[in-house]
């Protein structure tokens, strides 16, 4: 074993564990721990939602796609880049602003409580269960891709890694919170970006440069090029093609991404954070797409679709022996911890603020810490069981929990920021609409083996569904009070 990686691996985790120190004594309040006072920067706002948003995926999900499936399999990063700029562009502020006059909302569940006049709680409760539901699979993802990591690079078995790599996001997490979880985020999407540029480029120049290189791939597979086309030389399909694509859609339903347009300091920053990071995702999706196309390549020994998901660790371990080499690894790390504490500390926020509190209204704000904390380590737990089978796939997690959060409030969180007839039972029942119809569409779709339209991207029917059933009940609905009118043609104007 190369005691330089581990090296670069303790100091490395040691420094994001510090960061959790650090905030530890800086968050005295519910609002520090969960939204950190909304005191982001620009930088920091951009670079840790862009890396809470690609989670391990980004350098093994994506890589392991292309890896198998060739240049078709960019159609999801042509996707994700097109709706990471739309989020950015078109949500970011109106919910920065949203959340500031709902009530200063420091969760998902709550800012449609306050936007809605849901006195009763039944929105914020079912919002709270879906994020419970689908945010255990997506932090499964995570330390399924830490359980992989830690077994490939030490050796390990896959469930000592899984459970290694729990109690180290678990650490910084729960000391913390939004602030370590921010600031940590930050320095890994450094890490992330440069690594992800660094692998591809080097090994291209290895292969002889870049015509060398795409002429080894037509030697290994012709298809490996072909836009519309996978590796076996089956045609992609339509249903296929809008499915990758609509990957896109899930940006403006996921909370953990949501929760760093809440937090920026002030509105005026969402413009510099966009444009940092576009720069950033766009780089970083062709990099990842390119990284599993030219491990086809540059690998001697093949993967098969368990160990696909591991062609950049096995790239790095074979170009950069050593303690750079062991930074390089830690990039993966970065990619999951970056995504998991975000989902650790969106979840328990939600047990927190909208089941807990709901129940208990005289709760201080010190009870309610410990009580985020606890959940914390309650959720990290039974995501570890959910990940403890080792054929599973990050891809396959993360795409089941990223259609439900797209379907389950994406639509809403659109019409709640555009379309001021939206009422508090069209909200309800958009919500349940979105997220059954990803659940049974999916189950559908597995005992369908995927034939015709049971191929289609769950995300696609649970967002339309829902969407459609937000705008038909409400304006079967009274219309919205004068109360909530107003607020609605006003908050546009906040830029505290």
């Amino acid at each position: 074993m190369d005691y330089s990686v581990i090296i670069a691996f303790v100091i490395y985790i040691a420094f994001m564990v510090a960061i959790g120190g650090y905030f530890y004594k800086k968050t005295a309040t519910v609002n520090d721990y969960f939204l950190g006072g909304r005191k982001l920067g620009a930088w920091v706002t951009s670079m840790s939602a862009q890396a809470s948003d690609m989670s391990g995926w980004l350098l093994m999900g994506l890589p392991g796609a292309a890896y198998f499936s060739g240049l078709s399999a960019g159609w999801i990063a042509v996707g994700l880049g097109v709706g990471t700029y739309l989020n950015w562009l078109i949500i970011a502020k109106r919910i920065r602003q949203y959340t500031k006059v709902a009530g200063d909302s420091i969760t998902l569940p709550s800012y449609f409580t306050h936007r809605f006049r849901d006195e009763k709680g039944v929105l914020s409760m079912i919002c709270a269960m879906f994020i419970l539901i689908f945010f255990l699979f997506y932090t499964a993802s995570g330390f399924v891709a830490c359980a992989k990591l830690f077994s490939s690079v030490f050796g390990l078995s896959y469930h000592v890694s899984l459970i290694f790599g729990g109690v180290i996001i678990i650490a910084y997490t729960f000391a913390g919170g939004f602030f370590a979880v921010s600031w940590t985020d930050f320095f890994q999407g450094i890490l992330m970006f440069f690594a992800i540029i660094i692998v591809p480029a080097v090994a291209i120049f290895e292969l002889g440069g870049p015509v060398d290189f795409v002429s080894e791939i037509n030697n290994i597979n012709p298809n490996m090029f072909a836009v519309f086309k996978n590796a076996d030389g089956s045609t992609l399909s339509f249903i296929g093609t809008i499915s990758l694509l609509a990957w896109g859609l899930g940006y403006c339903g996921q909370p953990h991404i949501l929760i760093r347009f809440m937090g920026i300091s002030s509105p005026a920053e969402i413009k510099k954070s966009r444009r940092i990071a576009t720069v950033w995702i766009i780089f970083a999706l062709v990099a990842a797409t390119l990284i599993g196309m030219v491990g086809r390549a540059y690998l001697t020994t093949p993967l098969d679709a368990v160990t696909s998901e591991t062609v950049y660790i096995e790239m790095v371990s074979a170009m950069f022996p050593g303690f750079f080499g062991g930074i390089l690894l830690c990039a993966v790390l970065a990619s999951i911890m970056s995504t998991a504490d975000s989902q650790l500390l969106v979840t328990a926020s939600a047990i927190t603020e909208d089941f807990y509190k709901f129940f208990n209204k005289d709760v201080s704000e010190k009870q309610l810490m410990w009580i985020g904390r606890g959940s914390v380590i309650v959720v990290a737990i039974v995501a570890c069981s959910i990940a403890a089978n080792p054929e599973s796939s990050v891809l396959g997690l993360v795409a089941y929990a990223w259609a439900g959060f797209g379907a389950t409030f994406g639509p809403l969180v659109v019409l709640s920021l555009f379309y001021r007839r939206t009422t508090l039972r069209g909200a309800i029942a958009g919500v349940i609409a979105g997220g059954v119809t990803t659940i049974v569409w999916q189950q559908v779709a597995l005992a369908m083996n995927g034939v015709g339209i049971w191929g289609l991207y769950e995300i696609v029917p649970g967002f339309l569904i829902s969407l459609a059933v937000i705008v038909i009940v409400s304006n079967l609905d009274r219309a919205p009070s004068a109360e909530i009118l107003e607020e609605f043609d006003r908050y546009t104007l906040c830029e505290e």
